[in-house]
Parts: structure tokens; C-alpha cells; sequence
């Protein structure tokens, strides 16, 4: 029998929050700017783009506490029942000076206007406490997410590469406190539904799987939020009522990932940081692209369920699952129903779920020793933007000859495509260059991209043609990534 609660509770900082009246529109950063006073955290363009906003939320996973940068900016404030969060206020050396992070930042000239400073401090916090000695590489990945108009980025890299010189993570706060802040959590646990309004704005937490599929039977048209990547922007640029909201990103039963013989199962609510390790394990060549979606904050929040399941044209990950022979698991109640991921997408905006449904996995099958694979993202910036084009292509040669292939686009038609005549116009024939021109060539009755402010048509069209060549070149030679010269 399902008990029911009706506030939401948190750790902010080094105290607790309760609070009864939230709407499902309230963001993180303004009820920490607004209400708490917690004014180092910062919003620069409400979009999650800039990271000025950023702040660690701390979440129980399988029973352990993991410390995460997220966009406060587009963080719901009702998705952080039972957890911790912390803002730059809450940093202090072990002596009650600064942090070894923010010294290391000073001495090192990382900051001028000092605006983006607090977001990239909690950035390279996250960092220094997963990873106190990166190497310049996993720097760069940390601050994707955070941009800086006036410092240029060395000296803020050089701060991060020394900043273990300045303290070691044993004595930091979050460290020392874990195991009471866990035990804290996890008694918060109560296994309730969690229902919170103001004005009629509702927000609703299940209990678990059973219970979300029976408020999404009470309430047909509610929007189901996970990582409100993309919801948080309906928020804040668009103004979009979106209650009842459903809130998922605390259901562990979503958050499970799975892998035996026939290939991975990765639960709708697991996140891009999450599955990243396991799928660059059994897909190599997925490791490169996905550091490319959105910035480190991005993939802590967002999930590959929530950017299927939204159904977007230049979505990132349909393309190249899609590619993979993916499958996606829908349940409405009880049941439950299994489709290719390429039929899942109907038309723009369109997708085949019923009222009730939710995504609950997608299924990733091993590819075949004999199946060369790869993807690509174009983008007006390399990190931290959406794809003007993006693709999947994994093709069988045996024997020299193409036995199958599956080619599939993003920010090409309305919705993530196979090139069906392209990929006619490769099985059966030789893996050479004069077979991968001719695919080129039967793009064109594939797609009739349009233009928008992220590409043009014809731009479309001849990136879909050179990705192509390109997957040829690079599988075909020395296996060696083709680059574009300085």
C-alpha cells in the first residue's frame, strides 16, 4: 500500500530543508538565490550553457553517496528530495580559510570579473574530490560546461592541475562527513509518494515503478521530467506549464544497467555519466562522442532515456543506437511492449507512446566481430552544443563485401533516420571507396534537409556525404581519425 508525503526535504549545505509549497516550475537556482540567500551561485543564461549556476548535488546510488555537478539553472528544485546540496558558501579549507581549490585559483590569476568564478570552483571541486591529480585532458572535460568570457582558460587549467598541491581530498568537508551524511539520506528514505503544489502547480515524486505507472494512469497527460535538460529550458525560455510533472530521477529501479551475452540494458533513468564507462567498453567508438554531449553538468542530469523518449530530430544518442539495432522497452501499468528504436520515432514532435506509457530501457545488442562502427557530431562549437548533424553508421564486411549496413542521421529529417538508399546502395558490394561514394551519392533520396539557424540545407546534405566518406577512410586505412587540417 502506497503512504504518501507531501514536502519535499533536503541537506543544503550543512542544514535541512523542508518545504510543502513548490511548484513543479520552481528552479534549484532560484529558490537558493531567492529564498536561501545562497548568492554565490550564479545565472548567466538559464539554458545550462554557461555553468555559472553550477552546484554539487549528493545522491544516494545502489546505497552509496556520489557527489555531482548540475545546472542549478534547469535542476527542478522537486528533484532533490533526499538529496545534499552544496554551493561555493558551503567551501572552507581545513584551517576555515579558502578551499584548496579556490587558493589555488587565486594564486594562479584564474579569475578577473569573478562572475563564472563560483561555478568553475565548484566544477574543479567535483573534480579535485573524484580526481585529484587529472591529467590537462580530464581538466578540459570537467569545465565543458563552464565558460569564461574574460580569464581565457589556462590559468584556471593550471589551477586545477595544481590544486592537490594546495590540499588532499581526506580532510575536505564532504569527505570527512560522508558516512553521516549517507545515513541521513538514506533515513529519509520512506518510500512515500511525494506530492507537492502551489497554486494549483503540481509536482508529484512516485514511490516506485509500480506507483509511477499508476500516477501516470491518474494523470494521462502529465509530463514525465529525468534529467530536465531539455524541461528545465520549457521552464525557463519558453514559460511552459508543464505540471503535473512527474519527477523519475530518484527511482533506482530506472537506474540500472545491466550486461550479459547478448548486450547491455540500460535503465531509462540512468544518466550519459553513468553508462559512459560501459559503453565505451563494448562500443569503442562511442568514447570520442559521448564527451561531446553537452558539458559535464549536462551528462550528469541529462539520461538516455529522457533524450529518446523526448523525441528530438537532433537528438544525440537515437542516431547512433539506432545504428547499434537498439531496442526500446515501453510499460503502461503492467505491461509491457518491445520495439526497434528507428519505430519508435513517428513524425516530428510524434513518437509511439500511448497515454500511460514511460520509457523503462533500451537495449544495446554486442555488434558482431566483423562490424566496423562509428560516430560523429558536427556542431558550431566542438564542446557543450547541439548537433547540426550528427550520425551512426555500423556496417558488416565479410569476406570483403558488405553483408549488411545501417546508417542512421540526426538533423536531417524530422525525426533520427536510417539512410535507407544509401544503405541499399552498399550491401552486396565491395567495402572500397567506390561503394561508400555511391551510398554518398543515394543520400540525397534519403533526406531533404532543412535550413536553420544551426545549418543549412546544402550544408546538411554535403556533412551527411563527407561523415560518410569519412567512416570509409577511417575504417578502411590505418584505422587513424580523419581530421581536418589547422
Amino acid at each position: 500500500m502506497t503512504s504518501y508525503r507531501s514536502e519535499i526535504r533536503f541537506l543544503l549545505n550543512d542544514r535541512e530543508v523542508r518545504l510543502s509549497e513548490v511548484a513543479s516550475t520552481d528552479t534549484l537556482l532560484d529558490h537558493l538565490r531567492l529564498e536561501q540567500r545562497q548568492r554565490g551561485t550564479k545565472e548567466g543564461c538559464a539554458e545550462g550553457d554557461c555553468g555559472a549556476c553550477t552546484v554539487l548535488v549528493g545522491r544516494l546510488q545502489q546505497g552509496e553517496l556520489k557527489y555531482e555537478t548540475v545546472n542549478a539553472c534547469i535542476r527542478l528544485l522537486a528533484s532533490v528530495d533526499t538529496c545534499h546540496v552544496v554551493t561555493v558558501e558551503h567551501l572552507r579549507g581545513a584551517e576555515g580559510g579558502l578551499h584548496p581549490v579556490q587558493q589555488a585559483l587565486v594564486d594562479l590569476h584564474g579569475s578577473q570579473c569573478g562572475f563564472c568564478t563560483p561555478g568553475f570552483v565548484m566544477s574543479l571541486y567535483a573534480l579535485w574530490m573524484e580526481n585529484p591529480t587529472p591529467s590537462p585532458r580530464e581538466v578540459e572535460i570537467a569545465l565543458q560546461g563552464n565558460l569564461c568570457r574574460c580569464t581565457g582558460y589556462q590559468p584556471i587549467v593550471d589551477a586545477a592541475l595544481q590544486a592537490a598541491d594546495y590540499g588532499k581530498p581526506a580532510a575536505d568537508i564532504l569527505i570527512r562527513e560522508r558516512d553521516a551524511v549517507t545515513a541521513r539520506l538514506q533515513g529519509w528514505r520512506d518510500g512515500c509518494r511525494v506530492t507537492v503544489a502551489r497554486g494549483g502547480d503540481t509536482a508529484i515524486l512516485p514511490a516506485g515503478l509500480a506507483d509511477l505507472s499508476a500516477v501516470l494512469q491518474e494523470n494521462p497527460d502529465a509530463t514525465i521530467v529525468a534529467g530536465s535538460t531539455d524541461v528545465g529550458l520549457w521552464v525557463t525560455k519558453f514559460m511552459r506549464d508543464i505540471s503535473p510533472a512527474v519527477f523519475i530521477n530518484h527511482l533506482e529501479a530506472l537506474q540500472t544497467i545491466r550486461v550479459d551475452e547478448t548486450g547491455i540494458t540500460i535503465g531509462a533513468g540512468v544518466t550519459y555519466s553513468e553508462c559512459e564507462a560501459v559503453l565505451a567498453e563494448h562500443h569503442p567508438h562511442l568514447a570520442e562522442y559521448w564527451s561531446r554531449i553537452g558539458g559535464w553538468q549536462v551528462r550528469n542530469m541529462g539520461t538516455v532515456g529522457g533524450n529518446i523518449a523526448n523525441g528530438s530530430p537532433i537528438g544525440d544518442t537515437p542516431p547512433v543506437l539506432i545504428a547499434l539495432r537498439a531496442e526500446v522497452t515501453l510499460r503502461k501499468g503492467e505491461v509491457r511492449r518491445t520495439l526497434p528504436l528507428q519505430d519508435f520515432f513517428l513524425d516530428y514532435g510524434k513518437q509511439d507512446r500511448q497515454a500511460g506509457d514511460f520509457v523503462e530501457s533500451i537495449f544495446v545488442p554486442h555488434s558482431g566481430e566483423n562490424t566496423l562502427a562509428a560516430a560523429y557530431k558536427i556542431s558550431k562549437r566542438r564542446d557543450e552544443d547541439i548537433s547540426s548533424v550528427c550520425a551512426g553508421f555500423a556496417v558488416t564486411v565479410e569476406g570483403g563485401v558488405i553483408t549488411a549496413a545501417r546508417l542512421a542521421y540526426g538533423g536531417m529529417a524530422a525525426t533520427p533516420k536510417r539512410a535507407a538508399s544509401a544503405e541499399a546502395a552498399l550491401v552486396g558490394h565491395p567495402w572500397s571507396e567506390e561503394s561508400a561514394r555511391k551510398a554518398m551519392a543515394a543520400l540525397a533520396d534519403d533526406f531533404a534537409p532543412i535550413t536553420d539557424w544551426r545549418a543549412s540545407a546544402a550544408y546538411r546534405a554535403k556533412v551527411a556525404e563527407n561523415l560518410l566518406l569519412r567512416f570509409y577512410k577511417e575504417t578502411a586505412g590505418g584505422g587513424e581519425p580523419v581530421r581536418l587540417s589547422a
